[in-house]
């Protein structure tokens, strides 16, 4: 019941991801029509329930494009999970500011990257001018595309990939 089911607007735009038990409860209230079902059945005492994957809203939400949030582990998914300074791959990564916060810099996509503790000692408080240090890569903010929203759902189930790839 904890399977992830993609929603979909009227128009077939991704919007959103919901557990089975969501997902069956907007199709029995009639919120929701089923528009693929791959998994099978859920059986109660009386009746049967198709299993959905992807679901279609019956009618429009209008929301914005969201924008990917400012937090620890998007900074480590765009930068790969690697060292900006010394191409490092690790998992006990820290997040360093470009240049300092103590120093003026602000909490911005293009002033924060991903570095080992090492190379976040080496360059302590300092600007990046001030050391001996150089960047990988310029960071930026990552692109909101859905295949971003949606990546981690999309090794379970390709059956999604054409939902989301045509947005």
């Amino acid at each position: 019941m904890n399977t992830p089911v993609l929603v979909l607007n009227v128009n077939f735009e991704p919007i959103n991801i919901c557990d089975t038990r969501r997902a069956i409860g907007l199709i029995l209230t009639g919120k929701a029509a089923m528009v693929i079902n791959g998994r099978g059945a859920i059986y109660s005492v009386s009746q049967s329930f198709p299993r959905p994957s992807i679901i279609r809203l019956e009618y429009m939400v209008k929301r914005p494009r969201p924008r990917v949030k400012l937090m620890a582990s998007e900074i480590f998914r765009r930068d790969n999970f690697t060292c900006q300074y010394c191409g490092r791959k690790d998992t006990k990564l820290t997040i360093d500011h470009i240049h300092p916060k103590r120093l003026g810099g602000k909490h911005i996509w293009e002033n924060v990257v991903a570095a080992c503790p090492t190379c976040n000692y080496r360059k302590g408080g300092k600007k990046l001018k001030e050391t001996s240090l150089s960047l990988l890569k310029k960071p930026e903010e990552p692109a909101s595309s859905l295949v971003y929203y949606f990546s981690q759902y999309l090794n379970e189930t390709n059956e999604w990939l054409t939902f989301i790839e045509g947005w």
